[in-house]
């Protein structure tokens, strides 16, 4: 299919719409290197230092807490899960999610947000065209981010965390999210096009039968996307507008 025939268009939101990829980011440094420098010793543990390559492999496009859970796996660190009403400074999976959830919407609160110029380029497109568009993503905070960063009017349908629990769905990078954004928006998955940065984004694009999945390689790399099931790698969005220039990007 082509991109411009595309019945509804399923954007993920961090990294893709706003830069708050790098808020999580920063978020999971400073959870992760807390943990590891204050855990008891723990048998065989890998205590070296957190990195953004950590991000990549075990945290990007995940649940919360799965994420907690993958990124502790692959250092040899076995916790309790505990549940979702622990709190923050509860040495659990979802203590440590929960607490990671506080340092995000931290620095959230404190710094603001503004959504990629290119990404508002081609969401301007699409109204101007008249195809609907939905947000999913992993995040409970999606409404929270959209509307800091002013884009909570221009979405009927967000698939976030919080909708997934209570939908039954799997995560990412399972298809069932993007299935159900597709879903409420009346629009076939082969119609759908699918706009991921994060590998299990593009993978749950690739396994959901989408007309089109599109990498957005913000760092994780275009070859890894391409690997994962892209099927079109940019840069930036404005990329996707058929007469966009060229688009001034936030400074940092």
């Amino acid at each position: 299919m082509e991109w411009q025939n595309a019945g509804a268009v399923l954007f993920d939101l961090d990294g893709v719409l706003t830069p708050t990829a790098e808020v999580h980011m920063r978020a999971w440094k400073q959870l992760f290197t807390d943990i590891l420098e204050r855990l008891p010793e723990h048998g065989e543990a890998d205590r070296s230092p957190y990195t953004d390559d950590d991000y990549f492999h075990h945290v990007d496009g995940r649940p919360r807490y799965e994420g907690v859970e993958a990124f502790l796996r692959s250092r040899g660190i076995d916790l309790p899960q505990g549940t979702p009403q622990d709190s923050p400074d509860e040495v659990t999976i979802c203590g440590l999610g929960n607490r990671k959830n506080v340092l995000f919407n931290e620095l959230l609160d404190a710094e603001g947000i503004e959504p990629y110029p290119g990404s508002v380029a081609l969401l301007d497109d699409l109204e101007h065209r008249g195809t609907p568009a939905a947000v999913v993503t992993s995040s409970r905070n999606g409404p929270h981010v959209l509307h800091t960063a002013g884009l909570a009017e221009r979405f009927e349908i967000v698939v976030d965390g919080s909708v997934a629990t209570e939908q039954g769905l799997a995560g990412k990078p399972a298809p069932d999210t993007f299935r159900y954004a597709a879903e409420q928006l009346g629009v076939e998955p082969a119609r759908c096009a699918v706009v991921e940065d994060a590998v299990s984004g593009v993978t749950a694009g690739a396994r959901g039968g989408f007309g089109i999945v599109v990498g957005v390689d913000r760092g994780v790399g275009a070859d890894t996307l391409r690997q994962a099931g892209a099927d079109v790698v940019v840069n930036d969005l404005a990329e996707l507008v058929p007469t966009a220039g060229p688009v001034s990007q936030p400074h940092p």
